[in-house]
């Protein structure tokens, strides 16, 4: 134990003395190290140690919450005191009795990224800046990173949960730069999840640095394309950022619940075509947004947001379920011990539907292919969404032709969600660090196969 847990028991005691609907602790530990690497050479290589504990006390629909790098007991109960300022009725008294709610780790670290020399962590870039370059002399600039974390948690809470878990995540990323003259195109790649150094066994990292070239060259080739309605297919290789972004985030209870989404208020309703299932599930071994319990101490779980085209469920944390009577779902997260938690995704992703991949494409006349997807920007109150396109093709009489570049995707996820008439029987995922209310968090998130038969796809003519 990271914090005896007699000292977590007065300190919650006296969090809640004069009153409270919840009160929690959440000490966390950390080890870091980042490297990155540009024009050839190493540029940075970090390390750090941090521990920390925050408090978090639920009064009468209000938060209180405040942190502190702990020396002795007396800081808890320093906090503590502070917190009870929230309350305001005379002092009472809240016996709580702890039991422990551990489960087995989600994933079994093969190698622990701890147990991993600083060399190899900086040969792993240096060989993917090297196979980067050597697909092409017009790639004239490569830049890599490698990240590690150990998170080691522990939470108590007066509903008398405590519990600890260990998190390890592992990433590398390389992004590429090629150059023809005037014209610069660019390609990235990432892998990574809660998993150890085990992750770039079998040249997995290799793979991707060469992925990313091959798209930066290509792109130079790619002609730009008219901009206008058609329908567009969106390969499972393009990564989940559309499903994230354009509905993820509207169902998110804090949003949600206010009445900040295009989905507030419509639990039951038909919002998407009969095809479309959404999930949210951090149970996923190995994946970057899984856990066995969120930062609240509630046990991770697979939540079907949205069911044959009906919504379903809102992702809950501890605070929007007191306030709006709603399910608690596992999603309240947060970046670190300075945080309160808020409502977060986890692995989100449309289930695979029964087509086949390559059956959709044959089935499309003319319109575009997404393999890769950009970043991109939603609107949650309106579900409006713009995206970018990373590696695109056009599709004519039912093949892929030629790459095109510059291109957008432009349309409301709503309308989106309930146009798709085809879902492939593929799955792939993306990972990345989701942003919001200024804390970022892991995620993954996934899409198979789609097809939208109409959409508003943004390109310019050279």
């Amino acid at each position: 134990m990271f914090i005896d847990a007699n000292l977590m028991q007065e300190t919650l005691r006296r969090v809640l003395r004069r009153g409270g609907e919840y009160a929690d602790i959440f000490y966390e530990s950390r080890d870091a190290v980042n490297i990155t690497l540009d024009d050839d050479r190493i540029e940075q290589s970090q390390g750090g140690h941090i521990k920390g504990v925050g408090i978090r006390l639920i009064y009468n629909f209000k938060t209180a919450y405040a942190f502190c790098n702990p020396d002795n007991p007396r800081d808890l109960f320093d906090v503590a005191e502070q917190l009870t300022n929230i309350a305001s009725s005379s002092e009472c008294s809240r016996v709580i009795d702890f039991r422990t709610n551990n489960s087995p780790p989600i994933n079994n670290i093969k190698r622990h990224p701890l147990g991993v020399s600083l060399e190899d962590k900086t040969k792993l870039l240096l060989q993917g800046n090297r196979i980067a370059r050597s697909m092409g002399s017009a790639i004239k600039q490569a830049r890599a990173a490698y990240s590690d974390l150990t998170q080691s948690i522990m939470i108590a809470t007066s509903e008398g949960k405590i519990l600890s878990e260990e998190r390890v995540y592992t990433t590398a990323m390389l992004h590429a730069v090629a150059i023809d003259g005037a014209e610069i195109q660019t390609g990235y790649e990432a892998i990574g999840g809660m998993i150890g150094f085990e992750i770039f066994d079998n040249a997995s990292f290799e793979q991707a640095c060469e992925s990313a070239s091959k798209r930066a060259l290509l792109m130079l080739k790619a002609k730009r394309m008219k901009g206008g309605r058609m329908p567009v297919v969106i390969s499972s290789s393009a990564g989940g950022t559309m499903i994230h972004e354009a509905v993820g985030h509207g169902l998110e209870a804090d949003l949600a619940m206010q009445g900040l989404s295009v989905y507030s208020g419509r639990l039951q309703e038909k919002i998407a075509s009969d095809i479309i299932t959404v999930i949210d599930d951090g149970t996923m071994a190995g994946k970057r947004g899984s856990f066995n319990c969120d930062d609240e101490g509630n046990p991770a779980s697979k939540t079907v947001l949205i069911e044959k085209g009906i919504l379903k469920a809102y992702m809950s944390d501890r605070y929007n379920s007191l306030k709006y009577n709603i399910p608690i779902t596992g999603n309240g997260r947060r970046a670190s011990y300075e945080n309160k938690p808020i409502p977060r995704m986890t692995n989100t992703f449309i289930a695979p539907g029964e087509d086949i991949p390559e059956e959709i494409i044959r089935s499309t006349d003319r319109g575009l292919f997404v393999k890769k997807m950009g970043g991109g920007q939603v609107n949650t109150v309106t579900g409006d969404f713009v995206f970018e396109v990373q590696e695109g093709y056009l599709i004519d009489k039912g093949s892929i032709g030629h790459p095109v570049r510059g291109v957008t995707l432009i349309g409301n996820c709503q309308r989106t969600l309930q146009s798709i008439d085809r879902v492939g029987n593929d799955l792939g995922f993306s990972i990345g660090t989701c942003g919001k209310d200024g804390q970022g968090v892991p995620v993954s998130d996934a899409m198979p196969t789609v097809r939208i038969p109409e959409m508003v796809v943004g390109g310019m003519e050279s």
